[in-house]
């Protein structure tokens, strides 16, 4: 017959007690949070930088508008405010600008767009919506971004 003995050294055998299992745990979840933050954070700032670039994208379109009609644009007919609505003319003129008005809209939240020409020098001025980046900007910042781009013609 096989006789059990005691264990010589009870503390050499003990295991990993609550408060152990609770503090690995919580810096576990705490690292799972901090990567789903950084996670939500890089998407936030890809979406910024995607409407940042269609700003600039369609900045150049209006230039390149301006630039194939370069008469009627030196003589001050493209100019637009940011706040005019789009002409509802049938010219020519009238449809480059509604439509560049229209992909606004359509690709920038509240997107809207000016064109100031000066003699032979344009300036575009697209601006959009980035009141969703309020906690991550000054806090007397407008909830408006705007991209200003000036060109010669």
């Amino acid at each position: 017959m096989y006789r059990i003995t005691p264990a010589r050294n009870r503390k050499a055998e003990r295991g990993a007690t609550l408060i152990e299992v609770m503090v690995a745990t919580f810096i576990t979840a705490l690292g799972v949070l901090g990567a789903a933050s950084l996670q939500l954070n890089a998407i936030k700032f890809n979406h910024v930088a995607n409407t940042r670039s269609h700003a600039t994208l369609l900045a150049y379109d209006a230039l390149d508008r301006m630039r194939a009609n370069r008469t009627a644009a030196v003589g001050g007919r493209y100019n637009i405010t940011l706040f005019d609505k789009a002409p509802q003319s049938s010219d020519f003129i009238a449809q480059d600008l509604r439509d560049w008005r229209e992909e606004l809209a359509a690709r920038l939240p509240s997107g809207t767009g000016s064109i100031t020409v000066n003699g032979d020098t344009a300036v575009v001025v697209v601006q959009w919506d980035e009141s969703r980046l309020n906690e991550t900007r000054e806090a007397d910042s407008d909830d408006f971004a705007q991209f200003r781009f000036e060109s010669r013609l």
